[in-house]
């Protein structure tokens, strides 16, 4: 029995170390970087930031005009009438601190919904690099969460490629 086990065991580790794993890097945020439609990206996020910032300005604007008013005619209101107007000021206040807040949300929202066709995309030129080169295993380099990777391993160059991405030469004196 004990034999038995040991065989199992030994055939069972060299099946593992026969099994060969093939582990790669890529840098997505690098090639969504160089993508032509980074720049639509860009625009689109410009504009969403210039329809928030008008909706912004305009609720303040209202803020303004009612703590003016309330400022300018509170000898005139009646108690009941200030507690109104007090309420709200009070209220449009706290819409504008909640909005900042949500702002920075929001744009990150609208950033991932415009920046996913283009992560599709480099998923798609990952996938057929993988297929084609046999890797087993794809880690992310970018965000500085990997430690260390050999160059040669990375095969952010070749979904680029496979994109039909050019990347930019690097500096001078680097290589």
């Amino acid at each position: 029995m004990k034999k038995t086990g040991l065989f199992i065991t030994l055939l069972f580790m060299s099946v593992m170390a026969g099994a060969q794993t093939k582990t790669g890097t890529i840098d997505a945020d690098y090639i969504l970087s160089q993508m032509p439609g980074m720049s639509e990206v860009n625009t689109g996020l410009e504009e969403y930031n210039k329809e928030l910032q008008a909706d912004l300005q305009q609720s303040i604007g209202n803020y303004e005009g009612l703590v003016a008013d309330y400022q300018e005619n509170n000898t005139t209101f009646t108690d009941e009438q200030k507690k109104q107007k007090e309420t709200e000021i009070i209220g449009l206040e706290n819409e504008i601190k909640g909005f900042r807040q949500k702002a920075s949300v929001m744009v990150q929202m609208k950033r991932n919904e415009l920046t996913t066709p283009l992560y599709e995309k480099i998923d798609a030129a990952m996938r057929k690099v993988i297929a084609a080169e046999g890797y087993t295993h794809i880690l992310n380099a970018g965000g500085n969460s990997l430690a260390f990777a050999s160059e040669e391993y990375d095969i952010t160059l070749k979904v680029m490629k496979e994109m039909g991405i050019s990347a930019p030469a690097p500096p001078e004196g680097t290589e």
